[in-house]
């Protein structure tokens, strides 16, 4: 078998795996992509009603263009922001189209290996082809690879209320009263669900932003609307995001339309709070326990935000090299650890960064973050220009890796954690800025004053893959 003659493997037709098939053509290789769902971009229609804080100019990959330049296609208005059902139908589902048979749909990846040699065996393994197992409505396949992109993000795998990284317990016994996604309240059958009820929000990122200022709006509408919002560490300077300094508006915006909800009593905030149990009082609402046995009041919905992870098993017979914290590509954790830093700016990374002791395999996308946030759409393309160019054997434009991206305006990292007060003294980071006045908000919880946005600016709750 020729492995040269081989096609690359993609796996997920999202916006970074359908980069990456774009990417590849343009340099004269076959790729194949493998997608779970029915439809491009599956995962990002599952937050079709949710809008981006990116803007279309920062959501299309270069390689894409040109394929879908001779279609006729035109690029949306860059400066505006896209819902994730606008991206899928005006960008992604085009695409896929253009790429034809080399998108297959309802093919769900169940193992990776190489050729004859599960991941002990040495002898001879870089010579052997990858063998990728899917499935399909149809039953069981395989198919040769010279090289395999794992774009296969982390929606599937949402993180649980629990704070160890584990359910809490009770926590699947009350999925019935839990969400794990942002819901879409102008649906309305979601908006009943929520309207005249007590939700609580746990989570501290875009997601659980703009689940507040959701439910804030409803609440102006539907009398006995109220959130709770449940942060595992103090409120600081950063809580909200950068607000004005964000060099992302609609991501700045966005934290002080969550601020706003606070403000206005439509939501409380209870710091320093991690969940170890759900609980039921006698009327079937869920009661949350902290590990410091603090119950919170009942609440009637609980909306778990607390970030997403990557599913490995299929990728059990391939050599990873992963950060044991992150789980991401170990050259890449410390870019972008959350332990140690949480500026924004990702330094230029690509092939090497995400390279791992089994050579032509990747994880790339929202996928190659691990555990970590933040990643943007913007990142995930620069990073498949670098590793197509490098399976093509183009070291030169591989290693000539540019990504600059825009500061977020919060820094200090989140060495916070453990002591919630410590936050109202953070100013190390490499951004800081002076500490500003504080408030009494909420339940009597500190919040920082931070500037009101001047102009409106779209909500947007996911990271642009």
């Amino acid at each position: 078998m020729s492995t040269p003659q081989l096609p690359v493997i993609v796996i997920g037709a999202g916006p970074t795996g359908l980069a990456a098939a774009a990417n590849l053509v343009e340099r004269g290789i076959e790729p194949l992509v493998l997608e779970t769902g029915n439809t491009a971009g599956s995962a990002v229609r599952g937050w079709s009603h949710v809008r981006l804080f990116s803007t279309w100019s920062e959501l299309t990959d270069p390689a894409a263009e040109k394929l879908l330049a001779p279609t006729g296609w035109t690029k949306p208005e860059a400066g505006t922001y896209p819902s994730g059902g606008d991206w899928a139908e005006q960008y992604l589902q085009p695409l896929a189209d253009i790429l034809g048979d080399r998108v297959r749909y309802n093919a769900t990846v169940t193992g990776v290996s190489r050729s004859g040699r599960d991941r002990i065996v040495d002898a001879e393994r870089e010579t052997q082809p990858f063998v990728v197992h899917f499935t399909t409505p149809t039953g069981e396949e395989r198919v040769f690879a010279r090289a395999v992109i794992d774009a296969s993000g982390t929606w599937s795998t949402p993180s649980p209320a629990g704070a160890s990284g584990l359910p809490a317990l009770g926590e699947i016994a009350a999925a019935h009263r839990i969400t794990y996604r942002v819901p879409d309240l102008k649906d309305p059958a979601v908006r009943a669900r929520y309207a005249g009820k007590r939700t609580a929000v746990i989570g501290s990122g875009a997601s659980a932003f703009t689940a507040l200022a959701g439910l804030a709006d409803v609440a102006k509408d539907e009398p006995g609307t109220h959130a709770v919002w449940i942060l595992r560490r103090g409120i600081s300077g950063s809580t909200f995001g950068g607000g004005s300094a964000d060099q992302l508006p609609a991501r700045g915006a966005l934290g002080l339309a969550a601020k706003a909800a606070v403000d206005e009593g439509h939501a409380d905030a209870v710091t320093g709070f991690r969940t170890e149990a759900v609980e039921r009082d006698g009327t079937g609402r869920l009661i949350l326990v902290g590990e410091d046995g603090r119950k919170l009041d009942p609440v009637d919905e609980v909306v778990v935000l607390t970030g997403l992870r990557p599913d490995l098993s299929f990728l059990s017979e391939i050599r990873l090299g992963l950060d044991e914290r992150l789980q991401a590509p170990t050259e890449l954790a410390p870019l972008i650890d959350p332990n140690q830093h949480s500026c924004g700016t990702v330094y230029p990374h690509g092939h090497r960064e995400l390279s791992h002791p089994e050579p032509d395999v990747y994880l790339v996308g929202m996928k190659s973050y691990g555990r970590a946030p933040t990643f943007l759409a913007m990142t995930g393309y620069e990073q498949v220009r670098s590793v197509a160019a490098a399976i093509a054997g183009d070291t030169e434009a591989a290693d000539r890796v540019e990504l600059t991206l825009p500061e977020t305006g919060v820094c200090g990292g989140a060495g916070l954690f453990d002591d919630p007060a410590a936050a109202l003294s953070e100013g190390a980071g490499c951004c800081a800025a002076p500490a500003p006045a504080l408030v009494q908000l909420g339940v009597g919880a500190p919040v920082t004053t931070v500037a009101a946005a001047t102009e409106e600016a779209p909500a947007g709750g996911c990271c642009g893959s």
